[in-house]
């Protein structure tokens, strides 16, 4: 509707039933021009979905690319994503290729001949593809490009302490994220915030920015704006495996992390052997006393050294229990009351 603003700024003596008749007519055409353009889109979480469903909405979305269905659980049965749950919902063609390089998969693109390709949160594109769409191929990104390309801005940004982060939308280049910005869209990090609830907070953001990318791109009225690559800075993949805690780190580091990767792939430490993952926590003047990894259970608080002060945890799941509130774990607790981590 931004176009429709311009429209009355630009016409502010029309009146009556002209004005109105003259309006809608502006918007019919608007509203045409995007129905007209063929989109496919490509995706795979449930950080996708919104955007899909907004698209298909707003345009002629003509097929959607996802990964193969994966097996999984005891049985191996084949689960498929949550974007391919959704285009069967809304019956959209679906394409899920193993190799993206592969002279089938490219042929059948070429063969849906789109005007634009939208990717959030999918896998690197090949030449042969992001050429394809006579308008471009653009992606939306969780971070203000260029700081945190990579596979997980969003855990970045809390692990890193920022205070601001948001989305770039970008026209597709050879090399991963570095392509000319389109539209940038900020959002404050608000104190406590872990990265689910930065991500969940985003979704539905992404899915009005690819609209309005998409709107930007048909309209042929924008200048991309090249990305100043010394800033760049990088968000690769986080692993379970590399994330038990250093207690000896500072509190406020600790807090970053925890938050950072919570809820997946999630912070951890060792409990009598046993692994406790750790979800959200609280810098604590309680107690600061505390040895690194030092544990102490006062007033249905559990606190835990760190190199300053101690953290207060208030969202745990011990091994072979479910997620739950601290305070909800230590009602049925009868263990020892201080202790170290390992």
């Amino acid at each position: 509707m931004a176009n429709f603003a311009s429209f009355l700024k630009k016409n502010p003596r029309q009146s009556g039933s002209y004005k109105l008749k003259k309006n809608i007519r502006f918007i019919n055409k608007y509203k045409d021009l995007s129905l007209k353009k063929s989109i496919i889109f490509m995706g795979t979480p449930e950080f996708a979905v919104p955007t899909l469903e907004k698209l298909n909405e707003h345009f002629d979305v003509k097929a959607v690319v996802t990964v193969p269905d994966k097996p999984q659980g005891r049985g191996l049965k084949l689960v498929p994503s949550p974007v391919k749950i959704k285009a069967e919902e809304l019956n959209i063609p679906i394409l899920q290729p193993e190799k993206l390089k592969d002279e089938e998969f490219i042929n059948q693109i070429k063969e849906i001949n789109p005007d634009l390709i939208c990717v959030v949160a999918f896998r690197i594109l090949p030449r042969d593809v992001f050429i394809i769409p006579k308008l471009g191929t653009f992606n939306i990104h969780g971070s203000l490009l260029p700081k945190f390309r990579g596979a997980a801005p969003i855990n970045w940004a809390i692990i890193n302490g920022e205070k601001v982060t948001g989305l770039t939308s970008f026209l597709i280049q050879d090399k991963v994220d570095t392509g000319d910005i389109l539209i940038k869209r900020e959002l404050e990090i608000k104190p406590g915030f872990t990265a689910g609830d930065l991500h969940d907070l985003l979704m539905p953001i992404s899915a009005d920015l690819a609209v309005e990318t998409c709107n930007l791109l048909i309209s042929g009225e924008y200048q991309a704006l090249m990305q100043n690559h010394e800033e760049a800075t990088a968000a690769p993949k986080l692993f379970a495996e590399n994330l038990k805690i250093n207690w000896a780190s500072n509190s406020l580091e600790l807090k970053n992390l925890i938050h950072g990767t919570s809820p997946i792939p999630c912070s951890w430490t060792l409990w009598n052997d046993k692994k406790l993952k750790i979800y959200r926590v609280e810098i604590s003047e309680k107690s600061n006393k505390l040895q690194p990894g030092e544990f102490v259970i006062i007033n249905n608080s559990l606190l835990v050294g760190t190199n300053d002060f101690a953290l207060e945890l208030s969202e745990i799941r011990p091994e072979g229990k479910k997620t739950m509130r601290t305070i909800e774990f230590l009602r049925g607790y009868r263990g020892e009351s201080s202790g170290k981590f390992n």
